[in-house]
């Protein structure tokens, strides 16, 4: 009897092809809707592989709802919708798809810092709008960033992948991370500072730090009143890390220039959000990893961990 491996979301054939010999694939096909927390639960009851993406809470109730469980694979390179310690109770086995959305992520966190010290979004809305009457000396001016300094918080591959393209911007690399990372410094040119010194330095502050116990609200008040009147901000990683009723406040009172944001606090945000009521902020639905070749990758990646666990062998990459 082959093991039953629940998918919780819609995922490319591809991916799914990887599962069909070695397991009974039960799929939730509904690509932009997560399962109901109810139905979940139901499937897990004999289910021994879960696939999960972020929406998905894999806590104590549904460890506890899902005996038969080995292993959760979770297709995001982080994994703060985990109970890793719980799930180590129960003996089931975390894994997560790092490396194959790293280039993907950190051309994506480019995108939005150009976006933004340029005001791409206003500029096209104003043509398709129709407001172009005239070129104007002053109008929709934005930031230089060539030659500018980069701050990068969180020096891990995306953020390896990030400082690579600054070099091609003539940028002055600064990082910030849990301890430094010498041979990233000699590597890239970069320099290691304290977070207050980061944030004091930065035009461009990109965050990229996992979202833990300490690492949530991160920046906050405080920490964005350090930062430059002329900074942009820009959160590619977990929205939690910033203090998004914080940094509200900094955009509207010109505490900082502007944000570049593809993660919030709470997901999805509509279209009351403060943030989306602000000319100084782009905002993103949480697009970082989203092209075709990435998103199948990680797909693929998420259920061979499982598929693997399920064979009894070792997953690629355990957590």
């Amino acid at each position: 009897m082959r093991p039953v491996l629940y998918i919780a979301r819609k995922l490319p054939d591809e991916a799914l092809r990887v599962a069909e010999n070695d397991c009974e694939v039960r799929l939730w096909d509904r690509e932009s809707e997560p399962v109901p927390r109810n139905v979940l639960l139901d499937q897990l009851r004999d289910a021994e592989g879960l696939v999960s993406v972020l929406t998905e809470r894999v806590d104590e109730e549904l460890l506890k709802a899902a005996p038969r469980l080995k292993v959760v694979a979770n297709m995001a390179v982080g994994y703060d919708n985990i109970d890793v310690e719980a799930c180590r109770r129960h003996g089931v086995i975390v894994t997560n798809t790092p490396d194959v959305l790293t280039e993907t992520t950190a051309d994506l966190a480019w995108a939005l810092l150009l976006a933004t010290a340029r005001r791409l979004p206003q500029s096209a809305e104003l043509v398709r709008d129709g407001g172009w009457t005239t070129w104007s000396p002053l109008g929709l001016t934005g930031l230089d960033i060539y030659g500018k300094s980069l701050g990068i918080l969180g020096m891990g591959r995306i953020g390896e992948a990030v400082a690579r393209r600054a070099q091609g911007f003539g940028m002055t690399i600064l990082y910030h991370n849990r301890r430094p990372r010498p041979e990233v410094e000699e590597r890239l040119g970069a320099r290691y500072l304290s977070l207050d010194a980061l944030l004091r330095e930065a035009d461009i502050l990109v965050i990229l730090t996992p979202l833990t116990a300490e690492t949530r609200h991160l920046i906050g008040r405080n920490e964005l009143a350090k930062m430059k009147s002329t900074a942009i901000l820009v959160n590619v990683s977990r929205g939690p890390v910033v203090d998004e009723e914080a940094l509200v406040d900094a955009l509207r009172q010109g505490v900082i220039w502007g944000a570049g944001l593809d993660v919030y606090e709470r997901e999805p945000i509509g279209a009351d959000h403060p943030l989306l009521q602000l000319d100084n902020a782009v905002c993103l639905p949480h697009i970082g990893s989203a092209t075709v070749a990435t998103r199948t990758a990680m797909a693929r990646l998420a259920v061979q961990n499982a598929v693997n666990v399920l064979k009894g062998e070792k997953p690629l990459t355990p957590v």
